[in-house]
């Protein structure tokens, strides 16, 4: 029977309602409640809590708390999933990433949009995919969001979307395009930002244009 460690730290996920404020607030854990509820015949789930806070909040301190608690559960090792908040669950894996070069099974931090619970919510989908994503990764560390795996560094958090999107590989040009473009200096095309060299034509055609009309 496989053996898959869970460790909980809050986040939206795991946020429940208060009637007297009107607010969500990370007050209890949810997870192993949740757990109890799949059918996993050929799967050993041993959950464990190490704090339970919103992801904004989540300080160099805390991610050391969380690092230290994978290394307790890799001394027997096997799959790990973290349920993370989404605002700051990149930078705790890539944290994770840099701290533990020569893992030997994955890593898997995943969340919800919505909490465990509430209608709607995409917390039980992505437990379950996460546990499903731990007995087929190759080590290393990944997010596992909406049916979909990303490893760590080539992910980020779309805020508008709602979801998870691949992180584009850009050349350093292209970066620097994009930091002019931000600073109003770089036209679009079609409503994307202009290729260097095509706005080097341009420039190299109005030039010409203005020399012209100056003769």
């Amino acid at each position: 029977m496989l053996t898959v460690y869970v460790i909980t730290t809050g986040g939206t996920i795991e946020k429940v309602y208060q009637e007297n404020t009107g607010s969500v607030e990370n007050l209890q854990n949810k997870i192993a409640r949740y757990l109890r509820l799949l059918r996993l015949p050929d799967l050993r789930v041993k959950a464990s809590t190490l704090m339970n806070i919103d992801s904004l909040k989540m300080t160099a301190a805390g991610r050391e708390l969380i690092l230290e608690g994978v290394k307790r559960k890799l001394r027997k090792p096997a799959p790990l999933v973290i349920t993370h908040g989404t605002d700051t669950m990149v930078k705790t894996g890539l944290f994770l990433q840099k701290r533990l070069p020569h893992l030997e099974v994955p890593i898997i931090l995943t969340g919800a949009m919505t909490p465990l619970g509430f209608e709607g919510s995409d917390g039980l989908q992505n437990l379950t995919e996460s546990l499903f994503a731990a007995r087929v990764l190759k080590p290393g560390v990944y997010v596992v969001m909406h049916n979909q795996v990303f490893p760590i560094d080539r992910v980020r958090k779309d805020k508008k979307l709602s979801r998870f999107v691949w992180k584009r590989e850009v050349g350093a040009p292209l970066v620097g395009a994009r930091k002019e473009f931000n600073k109003g200096k770089l036209p679009r095309f079609g409503g994307r930002l202009a290729p260097p060299a095509k706005y080097a034509r341009r420039r190299a055609l109005e030039r010409r244009g203005s020399a012209r009309s100056g003769a």
